[in-house]
């Protein structure tokens, strides 16, 4: 089974034990909103969603349920689906989306050194850029948008809130507590 936040997400990253059944939670909601919502002011309109995997689909499910319209960004785009190519990221693209998360493991141990193909040099003070990626806590990609003045913020405390919302699944939820 899936909770009805998991099947509108279409991604799973919580199984919890219902009997015989297993039933799948997305817990990345919980986390990314409670990370992400406390640093949002009224310019943040539009954002860059860098990434379309799993994680990805979370971020879009909360960024649709606080009206924020958004563009997904992956290496190949599609057009339908309002997807667009890493190289088709303009000056008039960053200026247009002062939000811009960063849902790929680009940055991650252990390839630190790593970051998504961007055009920093447009970045403002005006930008808030969250990064998925919770170690090392400063990416590239948030070096960059830091060295620029924009707002960052990184993946650690939406890990910590997506696992206590595991553990409340698993045991609250379930009847254990």
């Amino acid at each position: 089974e899936l909770s009805p936040e998991a099947a509108k997400i279409g991604a799973v990253n919580c199984i919890r034990f219902k009997g015989e059944k297993l039933v799948g939670f997305n817990t990345d909601v919980v986390g990314f909103e409670k990370s992400f919502a406390p640093l949002l002011k009224p310019h943040h309109e539009r954002a860059l969603v860098l990434g379309t995997g799993g994680a990805s689909k979370a971020v879009q499910y909360v960024l649709n349920k606080r009206s924020i319209p958004f563009t997904l960004v992956s290496r190949t785009g599609d057009a339908e689906n309002n997807t667009i190519q890493y190289a088709a990221i303009t000056e008039e693209v960053m200026t247009n989306h002062l939000i811009v998360i960063n849902c790929s493991p680009l940055g991650m141990a252990p390839n630190e050194s790593t970051k998504p193909a961007i055009p920093y040099e447009f970045i403002t003070s005006q930008h808030y850029f969250f990064d998925l990626v919770y170690g090392p806590k400063l990416t590239g990609f948030l070096a960059e948008a830091q060295g620029r003045g924009a707002v960052i913020k990184d993946g650690y405390e939406m890990l910590v809130l997506q696992a206590e919302e595991n553990w409340r699944i698993w045991n609250v939820e379930a009847g254990r507590l």
